[in-house]
Formats: structure tokens, sequence, C-alpha cells
């Protein structure tokens, strides 16, 4: 699916050239406030949690059931969306979130909420997600008229999230002090129809669908993802880097709470220091023109989140945990979004939706499934204890990455 021919184009500066694409910038404006009211979701529903509860293995729990459908249902999702029309499915996907929002809304008003439902819902925005993820990221390549500016597109868009990311956690902290819970999940409901109005506008040729049966465009991507070595390394990097690192989002409001004996808005520094760090990742990699670097910037990533981790562990100063939190989220967003460049990059066009759903579903159901390891350790040991573990556990995976870092480059170089 391209852009229509002489759809109108600006120059603009080079770290943001992309949004020179009339269809790419409807697309951005939205996702930045789509992806604004859902960090605020998220914090929310974590402290609900919490507040109900305290139990961090339901943390882990909730979070584990969110994320998990991505893991299980996504790269099917990305077969399926294959075959449809990907810009119609997104904002029908998009009025399904924002009813999941409003429901949740409804039921934490009344105080209907209990542990089951919690998970129940969580369950529910993951099965959503499986589909929005790869239906969000499969189509910006044809939102940008110039395949050159794809790379660009792609840190801008991970730069949308990490604004929300960096805004979001301290906002919500704010909003939940001086309101509700449902309060925050009733903005997240409105928040979805700026990205569906965005899309909407877009006008995009239709793009040819993959014919066969879902299981047999599932078998076709599965068996590309699996042959091709750099596709398959860069996938086991992001897979442990999220089973690792990605857990400290399960973990923290139970170190705002018990370990730094804070509140909400605790938790909101904590999470939006995580945000700025992700942040910076962004714009730095927005800069990056030469793919086979990114490699190193995979690599690089791991090792950043890993001394993150092991810094923030024992740490009880808010202000040193506050930079230990950036290096986690920088680490986690240069990692992760470099590996997204290299894989939509390397990936041939008719494949490269279901080379985004492996991405995706390796990306966040990895987090789940570390979030939830991560809950139930935490509940066994200790939260510092857990964090601490998760960091040494990344460190000696770093080495092993190091040995076949030259060889990937190679590859990718050879690709490109």
């Amino acid at each position: 699916m391209q852009a229509e021919p002489g759809a109108p184009r600006r120059r603009l500066p080079d770290p943001v050239r992309a949004l020179g694409h009339r269809n790419f910038r409807y697309y951005f404006t939205g996702q930045v406030v789509s992806i604004l009211g859902s960090w605020i979701q998220q914090v929310a529903m974590s402290w609900l949690v919490y507040r109900l509860t305290g139990s961090v293995a339901l943390l882990g729990i909730t979070t584990f059931a969110a994320l998990v459908p991505m893991l299980v249902v996504g790269p099917l999702a990305g077969a399926w969306i294959d075959r449809h029309d990907k810009r119609r499915l997104l904002i029908i996907v998009q009025g399904l979130l924002a009813l999941q929002a409003l429901v949740l809304a409804a039921l934490t008003m009344l105080d209907l909420v209990g542990p089951a439902l919690l998970v129940g819902m969580s369950v529910l925005l993951g099965v959503l997600n499986a589909f929005d993820t790869p239906l969000r990221q499969s189509q910006i390549n044809s939102f940008v008229d110039d395949r050159a500016d794809l790379p660009n597109a792609l840190a801008l868009n991970a730069m949308a999230f990490n604004v929300g990311r960096f805004l979001g956690p301290p906002l919500a902290g704010l909003l939940l002090g001086l309101t509700s819970e449902a309060f925050c999940f009733v903005l997240n409901a409105l928040s979805f129809s700026a990205l569906a109005f965005g899309v909407w506008r877009i006008r995009v040729a239709a793009s040819p669908r993959a014919t066969g049966s879902t299981a047999s465009v599932f078998r076709e991507g599965l068996g590309y993802v699996w042959a091709e070595y750099p596709i398959r390394t860069l996938i086991l990097i992001l897979a442990t880097a999220n089973l690792t690192a990605s857990s400290y989002a399960v973990l923290l409001p139970v170190f705002a709470k018990d370990v730094f004996a804070g509140d909400a808005r605790t938790l909101g520094m904590l999470w939006g220091a995580a945000g700025g760090g992700a942040f910076l990742g962004t714009v730095f990699l927005a800069t990056r023109k030469h793919l086979p670097g990114l490699v190193s910037v995979v690599v690089s990533g791991a090792a950043i989140s890993a001394l993150g981790l092991l810094l923030f562990s024992y740490n009880r100063i808010l202000p040193v945990s506050m930079f230990a939190m950036g290096m986690v989220g920088l680490g986690i967003s240069i990692g992760n979004v470099a590996t997204n460049m290299l894989l939509q990059t390397l990936a041939p066009d008719r494949l490269r939706g279901r080379v985004v759903s492996f991405f995706s579903s390796t990306r966040f159901g990895f987090d789940a499934i570390g979030g939830l390891l991560a809950g139930l350790l935490a509940a066994q040991i200790g939260v510092q204890r857990a964090m601490l573990l998760e960091g040494v556990v990344l460190a000696v995976f770093v080495i092993w990455t190091l040995r076949v870092r030259g060889r990937l480059r190679d590859e990718v170089v050879r690709r490109v």
C-alpha cells in the first residue's frame, strides 16, 4: 500500500523528515494523543490493582494478562490482517479499545471491580492490542512516499510512544491525586478518537492482500523469520531484553509505595524518568541513517538496561533511582526501536505485516512473561532481590550478544 502519487510533501529538518509526508503527519498526530491516553490508563490500572489488593503477585498477573495475548494471538493476527483492509480494521479497533476503556471506567465508578474482573478486562485489552499494534506498525511504510524515510518514520513513531511514556505517568499521578482511576480510563477512551480521525483522513492506495488461508499465510511468515539468521537473532535478543528489563514496570508500584514510602506521584516520577530516558533514545535514533550501525545500538541497549536494573535494585535515594530508571528506559527504547527499524528494512514488502507481528508479539509477549515472573519472584524473595536478579541475568546475556555482534552486522550489510 503506497501513498497516492503527487501527495504534497514538505521539506523538513533531517531528524523529522518523515513528517514532511502528509499521510504520516495525520497518523503521527493521532498516535501521540492515543498513546498518551494509553499510558495514563496503564498507570491508573496498576495503581488501582495495588490499592485494592496490596498484592505484588496480582500486579504481575494483570500485566501478564494484558500482554500475553500479543504472544499467543499476535502472530496469527498478523497473518489475518494481511488478508484484509488494514486501514478500515485500524479504525474499527480504535472504537473497540475506546469501548473497553469506557466499560472499565463505569465498573470502577460503581465499585464493581475485583481481582477476577481486573484480570478479565486486562485480557480483553491484550486481545485488542494484539490486532492494534501490528495494524499500526505495518502501515507506516505506506504513509511515507520515499522508502528511504521509513527508518525515520519508525523512529518518530517510537518517539510518539515515548512522549506518552514520559508525560503520561506523571500526568496520571497528578490526575489520580486530584480525581480517580475511572476519570483516567475515560480520558483514555476519548484519546482513541484522535488516531481514528487521523487514519480516516489518510489517503492511500489499496494494498495488495495476501492470498490463501490464514494458516498458510502464517506458516509462510514463520518460515521466513526462522530461516533468516539476522531476523532470528534480532528477535532472540529482543525476547531476552524484554523478558528481563521490561519487568521493571510491574515492580515500580511496589518500589514507590514500600521502598520509597511514596504515593501515586512517586510512581509517576519513577515511570516518567524511564519514559524520559526512552524519549532521549528515540531522539538519538531519529538522526541515524547507517542501518548496519544499528546492530551495535541493539547490543548497547541491552547492556545499558542491565546496568540500570543493577543500580536501581538496592538504591534508596530517589534522584539516583530516577537516573537508573532513565538508563533502563533508554536501553529498552534504543534496543526495541533499533530492532524494529532493522526488521522492517530487511523484510520484503509482501511479508512486512507478518514480520511486524512477530516483532510485536515478541516485544510485548515476553514483556508479559517477564512481568509475571517478576511479580511472582518478588512475592517470594522481595522486590529488590528480584530486580537485582533480573539485572544479573540480562548482564550475562549481553556477554553472548557481544560474541555474535560481528556476524550479525555482516549479515545486515549483505542484505541492505
